[in-house]
């Protein structure tokens, strides 16, 4: 193959980037259903509660999760989108009114960015005789298909996401006994923020090691103090 058959094809990339709505909503509902389902049921478990009382516990604190999970990104993430179409409503508002004006701060934009003034006038040009506003949502309010807002989608995948990391726990639970509920949780806890920090750090392009160390010292952090409050409290009661 020749140097001008290789550089005729075309070359695309897949960049982590494009990953970015959906894996951090997943990491974050993974994160938070392995963290704090575990840590109830730790806090509980200390007490001196039933087997019984330990695993209603999780499935309570999976579902209440779950859906406070879908709920709190929906609200969140549509408030974003909210915003952006303020923006971009009052971005086409600019173009309709002043289009020349919307012009030059786009050349300005590319000016800034190391273009020479006439070459970044020409360049604003043509991107805003092929689309003026997607030219501006993009360069200038930094609004772009990767970046766009999507709240059921946001929605789903931390709902989802919180019930696969609530439901190791849940399990752990239901086979252990109640004097073994403790070690059966923390070590199912534990395993499963090693395996989520190695998967969310090769899903983002990151160094597995430092991503497992984040997710396993706050989860050992959060049982603990949450095993101490549940037996303090428990033998206060």
């Amino acid at each position: 193959m020749d140097t001008q058959t290789a550089s005729a094809q075309p070359h695309h990339e897949v960049h982590y980037v494009n990953r970015v709505g959906w894996l951090r909503a997943s990491v974050l509902g993974a994160n938070d259903g392995i963290i704090s389902t575990a840590s109830l049921m730790t806090g509980i478990a200390a007490s001196g509660a039933d087997a019984q009382t330990i695993l209603l516990t999780g499935i309570a604190a999976l579902v209440a999760g779950a859906m406070s999970m879908a709920a709190g990104e929906y609200v969140s993430v549509s408030a974003q989108s909210d915003t952006e179409r303020a923006d971009l409503a009052k971005e086409k508002a600019a173009l309709a009114a002043q289009p020349h004006a919307e012009w030059a701060e786009l050349r300005d934009i590319y000016v800034d960015r190391g273009l020479t003034l006439e070459l970044a006038g020409q360049v604003a040009q043509q991107l805003m005789e092929a689309d003026a506003l997607g030219a501006h949502a993009r360069d200038e309010l930094g609004i772009s298909d990767i970046a766009t807002a999507r709240p059921v989608q946001a929605a789903l995948a931390s709902a989802a996401s919180f019930a696969v990391g609530a439901t190791p726990a849940v399990l752990a639970s239901a086979i252990a006994p109640a004097s073994g509920a403790i070690p059966a949780i923390v070590g199912t806890c534990l395993l499963c923020l090693v395996l989520l920090g190695h998967v969310g750090a090769k899903l983002g392009g990151a160094k597995p090691l430092r991503s497992i160390m984040r997710t396993l010292l706050w989860g050992a952090l959060a049982m603990a103090a949450t095993a101490g409050a549940g037996h303090l409290f428990g033998a206060a009661i």
